[in-house]
C-alpha cells in the first residue's frame, strides 16, 4: 500500500518519506520558514489572533499577581488581545 501511495498522481514521483537523510537543523528551519512564507497573510493574522490572546492575557495575569486584583487584569487583558487579534484578522481578510 505504501509503495502505491508513493506513486499516486497526487503525489507525483517524489517519495512521502525519505529514509537515507538524517537530521538536521537548518534544513528544518528552512522548511518551516517555506512553510510559513507559503502560509500567506491569513494565517500570520491567525498567530496575531493566537499570540495577542495569550500575550495580552499572560500580561493580565502578571499584573494580577503583582497587585493582587483578582482576576480583572487577566479578563481585560484577554479581551484586549481578542480585540487587537480580531481587528488584524478583519484587517488582513478584508485587504484586496
Amino acid at each position: 500500500m505504501g509503495a502505491r501511495h508513493a506513486e499516486s498522481p497526487r503525489c507525483g514521483n517524489r517519495e512521502m518519506v525519505k529514509k537515507n537523510r538524517s537530521f538536521s537543523f537548518s534544513r528544518s528551519a528552512k522548511s518551516l520558514q517555506e512553510n510559513a512564507s507559503n502560509a500567506g497573510a491569513a494565517a500570520g493574522a491567525s498567530y496575531t489572533l493566537v499570540g495577542g490572546i495569550l500575550v495580552l492575557g499572560g500580561l493580565g495575569y502578571l499584573f494580577d499577581k503583582w497587585q493582587g486584583t483578582g482576576p480583572w487584569g487577566l479578563i481585560i487583558g484577554l479581551a484586549l488581545g481578542i480585540v487587537v487579534g480580531f481587528y488584524d484578522l478583519v484587517k488582513t481578510a478584508t485587504k484586496r
